[in-house]
């Protein structure tokens, strides 16, 4: 495929789907394909474009975190992903094979949450394919200078070497990566500012969904988060994100719907 979605006509929505028993936001459905295959197809009928199919928390650079073995992530996802042929599915993974195996098994596109970092293996992994392929910002410590800078210099370093390895440019997208090694205030700055990063000519995703800089703001906690969520993603796509990521679709799909109507001045009636 040339383009993955119409980035210029509309702003996409992906919807969350995590498959572990340590999900951030509490929605985890380790081992239930029925109940994740019933939360894929009502975000689907919500609106969603894609669902993202997650099976090892991204949390797993914390002190005291217990990995998951290939294996084990293997376990999670490839059920749910080979139910839901019907869905554009991503897989949200840091191991390539992983990656390979969704992949193969029908996934459509690649998300790797440590895409700043990625040695080649993943993006060759991406080109082997022919999907897109989504580049997420992540430090293991909220230290910086001028943070939209600095991410934006390291995403777009990461997508060279991307496009190095065969990534076609068309498939590469962008994530600022909020809450990854960033404070609250780096999180604000970057959609404040998301505009320098649009810039560098790639399609940009932005993942506020429930993230904490919003508790820290409304003094709620995880689930509680949707007006703050809709807030965030309004305000990214008046910065020119291309797609948003987020767990309540069908509240998200409205807030999408009218902001991209004033944003795009897409018809209305």
């Amino acid at each position: 495929m040339s383009q993955p979605f119409p980035w210029r006509e509309r702003t996409c929505v992906m919807g969350i789907l995590n498959v572990t028993p340590d999900s951030f936001s509490g929605d985890g459905l380790l081992g239930n394909v029925e109940a994740a295959s019933e939360r894929a197809n009502a975000m689907a009928a919500a609106g969603a474009d894609l669902i993202d199919v997650g099976g090892e928390s991204t949390a797993y650079w914390k002190a005291g975190y217990q990995p998951v073995t290939e294996e084990e992530e293997l376990r999670r996802v490839l059920p749910i992903v080979k139910r839901l042929r019907d869905i554009p599915i991503s897989i949200d993974t840091r191991k390539p094979g992983v990656a390979r195996a969704a992949l193969s098994a029908g996934a459509a596109w690649l998300n790797n949450v440590e895409g700043v970092w990625d040695d080649g293996r993943m993006a060759e992994v991406a080109a082997e394919h022919g999907v897109p392929y989504i580049l997420m910002h992540n430090r293991h410590e909220a230290v910086y200078g001028d943070v939209v800078a600095e991410v934006r210099d390291e995403l777009v370093a990461a997508a060279a070497r991307a496009e190095a390895a065969g990534v076609r440019r068309e498939h590469v997208i962008l994530d600022p990566g909020l809450g990854f090694g960033k404070t609250g205030a780096h999180n604000l700055e970057l959609l404040r500012r998301l505009p320098e990063l649009v810039s560098a000519g790639y399609p940009v995703l932005v993942g506020p969904s429930r993230k904490r800089f919003l508790g820290l703001i409304l003094g709620t906690p995880e689930q509680d988060r949707v007006e703050g969520t809709a807030a965030a993603v309004a305000i990214a796509i008046a910065g020119g994100a291309a797609a948003v990521r987020v767990h309540d679709v069908p509240q998200m799909v409205r807030v999408v719907r009218v902001a991209d109507a004033i944003v795009r001045s897409l018809p209305i009636g």
